[in-house]
């Protein structure tokens, strides 16, 4: 009878910690820390305290005055990408340092979050505790609710608009090598305002995952990375971590999240129309993807 009771006991304390942890809400960023200081000196501690971690910089992008973000993986990261269907999205960290009035802000992207949007096979919980560790952690933010992993999983911005497995189709060649060696040609050679910031090759698969920059002006400014988050990233807390967006092959073909996601999922909160509103980005998403596929189509 008392041994009957212990399992009824644990099999309740497994059900509620399990009812706990799916009721969890995720926000898209992290922040680190906020004090005085300079971008300069806070994204030389940055550097040292993530390859202290087991972190490896792969990339550094600094998209617009007083901001700068550090691109990092490990092998964690790039396990579960290698574990996960087009997992590539999922294979760094993005790390910002943002100067805001007389502080820096040193902010990154949530594993948590990250791993279930991109829907990938495991929670890279050990990538969250890392990161905490090396950065430290004041909140969550980007989302005054957050999500649960199951909606976050599922999510879209709304009726109509792409989820995570509606990826826009840039190129197709002939083989991976073949659409690696040329994606990383036509990145690299910086054409169409869209220049490389990083590359990383997904282990025992045939996938890599680019991170792009964005430039462009008159006509070509929707795609503008500098111009979008001055539309939409208004807030105290800086998302600049957003940056830089992906390419990424698999297998042969070569593609990229549209911006209706791929911008949704990190500014989840942001109003249909009004000020500071997807409405001022409206032309964005085509911008962007006709920018990518005339860059990369064979």
């Amino acid at each position: 009878m008392r041994i009957k009771s212990m399992l009824l006991s644990a099999m309740l304390m497994f059900a509620t910690t399990s009812a706990q942890a799916a009721d969890v809400l995720l926000k898209p960023f992290v922040l680190g820390s906020k004090a005085a200081g300079t971008v300069a000196d806070k994204t030389a501690q940055v550097k040292t305290a993530l390859t202290g971690g087991g972190y490896t910089v792969v990339g550094e992008y600094a998209p617009y005055a007083g901001a700068n973000i550090i691109i990092v993986t490990n092998d964690e990261l790039k396990k579960n990408a290698a574990a996960s269907e087009h997992g590539g999205y999922g294979a760094v960290q993005r790390v910002a340092i943002t100067e805001v009035d007389k502080d820096v802000q040193v902010s990154y992207t949530n594993p948590l979050y990250m791993a279930n949007v991109y829907r990938m096979s495991g929670d890279l919980s050990g990538v969250a505790a890392s990161l905490a560790t090396a950065l430290g952690k004041v909140e969550e933010f980007g989302s005054a609710k957050g999500m649960t992993a199951k909606q976050a999983r599922k999510y879209h911005y709304m009726i109509g608009m792409e989820y995570f497995d509606e990826p826009s189709v840039l190129a197709e060649y002939g083989s991976y090598e073949e659409a690696v060696k040329a994606v990383d040609a036509k990145l690299s050679s910086n054409t169409n305002g869209i220049s490389k910031v990083y590359r990383v090759d997904i282990p025992g698969k045939k996938e890599s995952v680019f991170g792009v920059a964005m430039k462009g002006s008159g006509d070509a400014k929707y795609m503008d990375d500098n111009f979008i988050m001055k539309e939409i990233d208004f807030r105290n807390l800086k998302s600049t971590a957003h940056l830089p967006y992906e390419v990424l092959v698999s297998g042969n073909k070569v593609y990229a999240l549209y911006a209706r996601y791929r911008i949704a999922i990190n500014f989840p909160d942001l109003s249909m129309m009004g000020k500071n509103s997807f409405m001022n980005i409206m032309d964005s998403p085509e911008a962007i993807r006709k920018a990518l596929q005339n860059t990369v189509k064979k």
